[in-house]
Order: structure tokens, then sequence, then C-alpha cells
């Protein structure tokens, strides 16, 4: 699976891999369609890892800093396959941390 290029997922976020590099690590943008942050939704920067495999169907991770419009950070992992229409899909899955003011209020900073 080259992640290279653009990606859409159900909701219409999108993300853009810029170059996988040779050890498997890569960056670009990701461009979210939902968001119950305040202030208006803006492109963030993405770093991440791609285990390089045979089949082609590796596994990869990324993290998402939205610091251009909340405080929160998200992390992805996830598997790209082989779809049976001939074309790559990614399935993921993500957590989000939001900060909060107090330690008593982590318990609901994970999403």
């Amino acid at each position: 699976c080259n992640l290279t290029g653009w990606w859409e997922n159900d909701l219409g976020s999108k993300m853009q891999v810029l170059k996988v590099g040779n050890d498997g690590t890569f960056s670009g943008e990701y461009h979210t369609a939902v968001s119950s942050a305040k202030n208006p939704i803006q492109p963030s920067p993405l770093v991440g890892s791609q285990h390089l495999d045979e089949d082609g169907q590796c596994t990869f991770g990324f993290t998402v800093n939205w610091k251009k419009f909340s405080d929160s950070t998200a992390v992805f992992v996830g598997q790209c396959f082989n779809g049976g229409d001939g074309k790559e899909v990614l399935h993921t899955s993500w957590l989000l941390r939001e900060k909060v003011d107090s330690e008593p209020d982590d318990w609901k900073a994970t999403r």
C-alpha cells in the first residue's frame, strides 16, 4: 500500500500524505470535516510511521496536532487493505485527547 497522496473518510475528512520515506516515516496534513472546537477548522499537521510489508497490506499509525484551532491531539492506527475492486482502502481507529483544566477532570479528556 502506498500511503502517499489524498485519502478521504466516510465523514468527508481528508488527509494528504506527502511522502513515505524508506524507513516508513511520513508526514502531511489532516483536513477534518468534524470538530467540537469553537474555533474554525483548519488543516492540521500529521506525522506517522508505516510498517512496510511485502504483501502490501501494511499497518500504520499517525498523530495529528490540532494546534491551529484546538487544544487537542489525536492518534490513529490502522491497516491498508487491497479492496476487491482493486482500490486500496484504509481502516483506522482513533483516540482524541482534549485538554482539561484539572486532574479530577482527566476522566472526560479522552474520546
